[in-house]
Parts: C-alpha cells; sequence; structure tokens
C-alpha cells in the first residue's frame, strides 16, 4: 500500500439533495449533487471550468448537510471512491464549511 493520499477539497454549490436514508447498519446517508464552476490556469491559457459531481455524506455530515439550502455555497472536504459494480467515481464528503 503507497502513502498517496486521497484527499479532495472542493468549493462548490448544492445542487441537489436526496432524502435522508439510513445504511443498513443504521448511519444517516445522504446522497446529493455539487456543482462547481470556476476559471484555472492550465499551460498558460485559462480554462472554464464545470464540475457536477455525485456525492454522499454519512453520519453526522449527512444530517447537517440534509438541512442546507439548494444553491448555498460551501467548501467540501473528503475523498473519491468508485462504488462496487460501477465505473463512476463519488466523492465522499466528510466535513464541510461555509464559503
Amino acid at each position: 500500500m503507497s502513502d498517496i493520499a486521497n484527499q479532495l477539497q472542493l468549493t462548490a454549490n448544492i445542487l441537489e439533495i436526496e432524502a435522508l436514508r439510513y445504511t443498513p447498519s443504521g448511519l444517516p446517508a445522504l446522497n446529493l449533487r455539487l456543482e462547481h464552476d470556476s476559471e484555472m490556469t492550465e499551460s498558460g491559457q485559462v480554462r472554464q471550468v464545470k464540475v457536477n459531481m455525485k456525492s454522499v455524506a454519512i453520519g453526522t455530515v449527512a444530517e447537517q448537510l440534509a438541512k442546507q439550502e439548494i444553491g448555498s455555497n460551501w467548501r467540501f472536504t473528503g475523498f473519491l471512491a468508485t462504488p462496487r459494480g460501477t465505473k463512476y467515481v463519488v466523492f465522499h464528503i466528510q466535513e464541510f464549511i461555509k464559503e
């Protein structure tokens, strides 16, 4: 196993929030979509960047996020994972603060 970290920090708006659900072990879980829009410099060129990210939160973070407004802007921190049997990436939110 390598020492390379899998940590993502993303400033984004809440685009969509599904209903709060519970895992088989009883933990609160929340699926949501985040939207990021910015300008980045790549190879000396300014580029418009838009990201629509499938995300999930578990535990108290899920309960707190479920109360937030669609369109509100936050700085999210977490990690990326690919759910079993899929080919897409999901952002697992571990914490968030008002941006």
